[in-house]
């Protein structure tokens, strides 16, 4: 049995990581932010050398995109100086490091599923800092250092998307709801089962080092997202009413098109996540549950 240390281990991803890991019958350290702060390196040397991991998963992130316009080089500090600290603590230590990263990483301007070699061209400040973060990873730990790019990710342990749909549903007739923005909502369940195998497999020798894209297949909009929450929720789809990104302008621009390739994972025994329906089908007893405190046996 090999040990885990999964950092931001409080956040959405980071507690559904740790289930899937028990689940798996896995050694696994969850320490959040305040138990460790992964831009200082002598804290990193000494979790390593007290937990002795073989796999670091690096959940901990700045996630505030609007705010990291104005605070660009706070988030550098935890996006890219953090992540530069656990690779080389991780190659001191001959543990290997899973980085999570993100979709904001490309322009979002493409036509067609970016792959895992697409040029990299983020027009944030939080995709700057993400993507310092993955090259820190992947020049540091060429061979033991994997990043893990997902997008519009949603889980029951924490505030996102679906689950604040599922509170304006119960307030709200109508709602109005971007309809020109394409991605791929991505369960955090299904994310955290796919680092946990990519993990294995690297130790294995089965899994090369490198670029994947932990999304959910298929692609949507943000508003037939939420057509079919309100479905799953039993409400009408029509109270849910589409309109542009102009009507929600923000500090960072949000990527008009945030669908990724999965062809990486035919390099490796582990298969891409599954589409994204499904996925919001068996998830969403959870997210309700989580939200309004209403447990079902299914959607």
């Amino acid at each position: 049995m090999s040990t885990w240390l999964v950092t931001g281990a409080r956040g959405m991803l980071g507690q559904d990581l740790l289930a899937r890991l028990a689940a798996a019958d896995e050694s696994a350290v969850g320490l959040g932010r305040a138990a460790l702060d992964i831009t200082d390196p002598a804290a990193v040397r000494a979790a390593l050398a007290a937990h002795a991991p073989a796999v670091v998963v690096n959940c901990a992130a700045w996630t505030a995109v609007d705010d990291a316009e104005a605070k660009e080089s706070d988030a550098l500090a935890v996006n890219g100086t953090g992540p530069r600290v656990l690779a080389e603590a991780c190659r001191q230590a001959g543990a290997v490091l899973l980085q999570v990263s993100t979709d904001y990483v490309f322009a979002g301007d493409a036509q067609a599923p970016y792959g895992e070699d697409a040029p990299a061209d983020p027009r944030s400040a939080y995709g700057r800092t993400k993507l310092a973060g993955e090259r820190a990873v992947l020049d540091t730990l060429p061979d033991t250092g994997y990043v893990i790019r997902t997008a519009w990710l949603y889980g029951a342990g924490g505030g996102n998307f679906v689950r604040t749909m599922i509170k304006l549903e119960s307030v709200k007739e109508t709602l109005d709801v971007v309809n020109d923005q394409q991605g791929q909502p991505t369960w955090t369940g299904d994310l955290a089962d796919r680092l946990v195998r990519l993990g294995t497999a690297a130790l294995a020798g089965t899994a090369p080092a490198g670029v994947y894209h932990g999304t959910s297949g298929g692609r949507t909009t943000w508003f037939a997202f939420t057509r079919e929450i309100f479905r799953l929720l039993g409400a009408d789809p029509e109270r849910v009413r589409p309109t542009t990104s102009a009507a929600f302008v923000r500090p960072a621009p949000r990527p008009a098109y945030s669908v990724l390739g999965h062809d990486r994972w035919n390099e490796t025994p582990v298969e891409p996540i599954r589409d994204w329906r499904e996925a919001l089908a068996e998830a969403f007893p959870a997210l309700l549950e989580a939200e309004r405190g209403v447990a079902t046996s299914g959607a």
